[in-house]
């Protein structure tokens, strides 16, 4: 089987095979408490976007941008960030050199909260330009996979949080090897309901951490990362079918 990552394509492979789409990951770098690595955002955003792009014929998968904005994690060394307006930038030049290449339908897998603005800045923008670039994002897989898994699978803040059960969770899924649960410790912060205040990291947690990664499992791992990869996969067949044209869906 043709191995579909970019960076580890010939030329000749790439000529010699079919692609219609790719697939984009977006992670960052910055602290993940001291229990997870700090790539943790680019590898599940990574893993994601290999495993999709390995189920659905066509697809090529991109290198992942491992960097973000992470300025309001910066308090915690060490966050490699991005400011809003730079990443708008490379997202959409990426993209753009996508539309010249004549690969025109294109997944974003987001791993990082920062960079939400910017990828939704970037994609609307480009779309409005180039009509014929059709683009879809699954901009927080977090709360995908929380809506995707049974309710009362989470112990603690419906598995959300920087860190926290959820991310530790699908890093033991991810990269067992980069865990180490033993220095596990979280705060689930007390934050208003409906509208956000927007913090720095520093001023809601004291580990560099929310959540609570003590109550993360492997087990836990495993059905998100599952049911992500099974809906993305369902997605773009979906979209396949209909030629990305969304008034077409069923």
């Amino acid at each position: 089987m043709t191995d579909v990552r970019l960076l580890r394509m010939t030329g000749y492979l790439l000529k010699e095979n079919y692609f219609d789409k790719a697939v984009l990951p977006l992670g960052s770098t910055e602290y993940h408490g001291d229990h997870l690595p700090f790539g943790t955002d680019t590898l599940v955003a990574e893993s994601l976007a290999e495993a999709v792009s390995q189920r659905v014929a066509g697809m090529l998968c991109l290198p992942t941008l491992p960097f973000g904005m992470s300025r309001h994690y910066a308090s915690f060394p060490l966050s490699i960030t991005l400011s809003t307006e730079t990443q708008i930038h490379v997202i959409k030049e990426v993209i753009d050199s996508l539309n010249q290449q004549g690969l025109r339908r294109l997944l974003i897998i987001n791993g990082h909260d920062g960079n939400l603005p910017a990828i939704e800045a970037a994609t609307r923008e480009y779309r409005a330009d180039h009509s014929e670039m059709k683009i879809a994002v699954l901009d927080a897989w977090w709360v995908t996979a929380a809506e995707l898994l049974p309710k009362g699978t989470f112990e603690a803040w419906g598995g959300l949080g920087h860190a926290g059960e959820g991310e530790t969770s699908i890093m033991l899924k991810v990269a067992p090897e980069l865990v180490n649960l033993s220095r596990a410790r979280g705060h689930i912060p007390n934050l208003p309901e409906h509208v956000q205040v927007k913090w720095l990291f520093k001023e809601i947690t004291p580990f560099g951490v929310t959540g609570d990664p003590t109550k993360a499992t492997s087990e836990k791992g495993i059905l998100m990362w599952n049911a992500l990869v099974d809906h993305l996969v369902s997605f773009i067949e979906d979209m396949d079918r209909d030629g990305w044209e969304v008034d077409q869906q069923k």
